[in-house]
């Protein structure tokens, strides 16, 4: 099967858009991640991942799929499996229709995955597009070019235990109608992303980073200095190493908007991706200066009050954007 591999910034809008291109529609990753109505945040202090506290930068794993089939007009056929055998035997036959199929798996156990990026993360995405014997043929999006997975790892990576265990799940495109203008979807989804982000309740959109902002100030007279580095190491791994990097996902929206200014001929869309842009910049000046800390490489105007109001700052021009793009 001839599958054209992209490298993307993100496993799941990258995973969808290269299976949608595959099928006839080409499509950025940008644009799906927008159309999926990926933008999110929240601060759940109650909910633990790897004993921390689970921040979100982006929606939960799985909708962005969801989303952008149902914009676009697509089908997604989803599977998922007790027996560990039948998975694999599944896969296998519609690998032999010469179907690439998209799989949910903990990161930690693939291979091929250079050792420094691997954690326990159970909800990566990836794409199977042949095989050669035990030798699986992988486009996996984070990754610069194709490589291979043997049938025992790629086995192990899909029934890995855990918080979102992947429970062997697998997607594939089974029907895929012609839209006659992604416009509409694209405004659609930006009123959805908007009316999320503007979210009265604390601990999601804009009110949840300024929640996040104000507990954030609090931790170096709550707990001890290990502590609040394993916290405050939490907060920039689910923003850059989970995130995309940079700004989080902020800047994968920047780019959304800028295609939107000519998918919807609207160049105010253009000028908020700049807007975007910029909030992603104070995100990764958070991440900065808080990464400075947990090496402790402290600059003398470094601290948590700092730290705080960058992230109070950030909330701020999201809160503007968001609010100006639903006027819009």
């Amino acid at each position: 099967m001839n599958f054209n591999h992209r490298q993307t910034a993100h496993c799941e809008s990258g995973a969808i858009a290269n299976l949608l291109t595959h099928h006839g529609l080409e499509l950025s990753e940008p644009l799906a991640f927008g159309l999926g109505q990926g933008l999110f945040f929240g601060y759940f202090p109650f909910i633990r991942l790897n004993h921390l506290p689970l921040i979100a930068y982006r929606e939960m794993a799985g909708a962005i799929l969801k989303a952008v089939v149902r914009a676009v007009g697509a089908r997604l056929e989803v599977q998922k499996f007790r027996d560990p055998d039948q998975a694999m035997a599944a896969l296998d036959r519609l690998l032999e229709r010469e179907i690439p199929v998209g799989l949910q798996a903990g990161i930690y156990w693939l291979p091929y995955i250079p050792r420094a990026f691997r954690f326990h993360f159970n909800a990566h995405n990836l794409i199977v597009y042949g095989r050669r014997g035990d030798e699986y043929l992988i486009s996996d999006p984070v990754m610069p070019w194709p490589t291979t997975c043997a049938r025992a790892d790629l086995l192990r990576a899909r029934f890995a235990q855990g918080a979102l265990a992947p429970e062997g799940k697998m997607y594939h495109i089974s029907a895929l109608e012609q839209v006659p203008s992604l416009a509409p979807p694209a405004r659609t989804a930006i009123k959805k992303t908007a009316a999320r982000l503007l979210n009265p309740v604390p601990l999601f959109g804009v009110k949840g980073i300024r929640f996040l902002a104000k507990r954030l100030q609090k931790w170096p007279k709550k707990m001890p200095p290990e502590q609040v580095k394993l916290h405050l190491s939490q907060v920039i791994r689910m923003q850059e190493e989970i995130g995309t990097g940079g700004g989080g996902f902020r800047f994968l929206y920047a780019a959304f908007l800028q295609e939107c200014g000519g998918l919807c001929a609207d160049p105010r869309l253009t000028e908020y991706s700049l807007k975007m842009t910029a909030a992603g910049d104070r995100w990764r000046d958070f991440a900065t200066m808080a990464a400075r800390f947990c090496k402790d490489r402290t600059r003398e105007d470094d601290s948590f009050p700092r730290m705080a109001d960058t992230l109070r700052d950030c909330a701020a021009m999201e809160e503007q954007l968001f609010r100006e793009l639903l006027a819009l």
